[in-house]
C-alpha cells in the first residue's frame, strides 16, 4: 500500500454485463497523527502528509482550525491554489481522457504548461493549454454520447459541521456526476473557469463553519470538495478527520454502479473500457487496481 493508500475495483463480466462490482479502499490513519498536537503543528504538517493538492489541504486545515477557535482565517495564495487545480485538470484532459478513449494525447502541450506554471508566463501558457484541451475535446466528446450540462461543485461546510458534531446521523452524500459524459463536461467547464479566475486574480473557493472548539473547513480541488474537520480543547487537537472526494466516491461501489447503469457490452475488453472510463470520471486520487473476471 502506498502512502495514500490502496484502491481495488473488481467485477465479473458475464452475459454481456458487468456483475459483482466491488470497491475496496484502504487509507492509512494519517489524521491520528494530529491528536494532542497544537493547531499550528497541524497546519505545518498537512502539506507534507498530503502531497497531492497540498495547497488545498493546507487551506482547508487552516479554515477548519480558525473556525474552531473563532479566529480570523489566514490568507491563502489564490494563485497557488488555482495553478494546483489547473495542474490536475489539465493532466486529466490532455493525457488521461484521450488515452482512455483511444485518442492521441496532448503531452507536449501539458509539458509546456507544467514547465512554466510557476513563471510569469503562466497566464499565456494556460491559454495555449486550453486550446489543446478544446482540440482534444472535439475528438473525445463524440465518443461519450450526448454532451450534458455540468452541475457546479458546491462547498457547504455547515452540513458537514452538523455531521461532525453529531447533530446529523448520516455523513453528507458525495456530489456524484450523473454520467461519464457529465463528468467530462464538468471538468472542461471548470478548467475554463479556473483559467479565467487565475487571469483575473479571483479568490479560490475556501469556506468554513464552526465555533466553540468544533470546525470544518473546505477547499475546492480538481476532484471535488476537500473537507477537513477538527475538534479542539484547551489548545490541543482532540480529533481530526479528512474527507477527500475519493473517500466519498469510492467508499463503496454505489457511485461506479450509477455511472455504469445497465450497460451491455460486446466483449470483456469493451466492458473493461467502460469500467475504466467510469473510474476516470470519479477520478481517484491514488493509483488503483482493476480486476475483471471473464465468466
Amino acid at each position: 500500500m502506498s502512502a495514500a493508500g490502496s484502491l481495488t475495483i473488481s467485477a465479473r463480466f458475464a452475459g454481456g454485463r458487468l456483475a459483482d462490482l466491488r470497491v475496496t479502499l484502504c487509507r492509512p490513519p494519517v489524521a491520528r497523527l494530529f491528536q494532542q498536537q497544537i493547531p499550528e503543528a497541524v497546519v505545518k504538517t498537512v502539506p507534507y502528509l498530503f502531497t497531492l493538492c497540498a495547497h488545498a489541504q493546507r487551506a482547508a486545515a487552516q479554515a477548519a482550525l480558525a473556525a474552531a477557535e473563532g479566529s480570523e482565517r489566514r490568507a491563502v495564495d489564490d494563485g497557488e491554489l488555482w495553478i494546483e487545480y489547473l495542474h490536475e485538470n489539465l493532466w486529466r484532459l490532455l493525457l488521461d481522457w484521450p488515452a482512455a478513449l483511444g485518442q492521441p494525447d496532448a503531452r507536449d502541450a501539458f509539458v509546456a504548461w507544467r514547465g512554466e506554471r510557476n513563471s510569469r508566463a503562466v497566464i499565456e501558457r494556460t491559454q495555449e493549454a486550453l486550446q489543446a484541451v478544446r482540440t482534444s475535446a472535439c475528438a473525445c466528446l463524440p465518443q461519450l454520447g450526448t454532451e450534458e450540462a455540468p452541475t457546479a461543485t458546491r462547498l457547504d461546510p455547515q452540513i458537514w459541521l452538523d455531521y461532525w458534531r453529531g447533530d446529523a446521523d448520516r455523513r453528507p452524500p458525495p456530489q456524484c456526476p450523473v454520467s461519464v459524459a457529465a463528468a467530462y463536461c464538468r471538468r472542461l467547464a471548470e478548467t475554463e473557469q479556473a483559467a479565467r479566475a487565475l487571469a483575473a486574480g479571483a479568490p479560490c473557493p475556501v469556506a468554513a463553519a464552526g465555533g466553540q472548539g468544533w470546525g470544518v473547513g473546505q477547499a475546492l480541488t480538481a476532484r471535488g470538495v476537500l473537507t477537513h474537520a477538527v475538534h479542539v480543547e484547551e489548545g490541543r487537537i482532540i480529533n481530526y478527520q479528512v474527507w477527500a472526494p475519493t473517500d466519498a466516491l469510492f467508499a463503496d461501489a454505489g457511485a461506479l454502479a450509477q455511472l455504469l447503469g445497465e450497460g451491455h457490452y460486446a466483449s470483456a475488453e469493451a466492458a473493461r473500457q467502460a469500467l475504466n472510463l467510469a473510474v476516470l470520471a470519479l477520478d481517484p486520487c491514488l493509483p488503483y487496481t482493476l480486476e475483471l473476471k471473464n465468466a
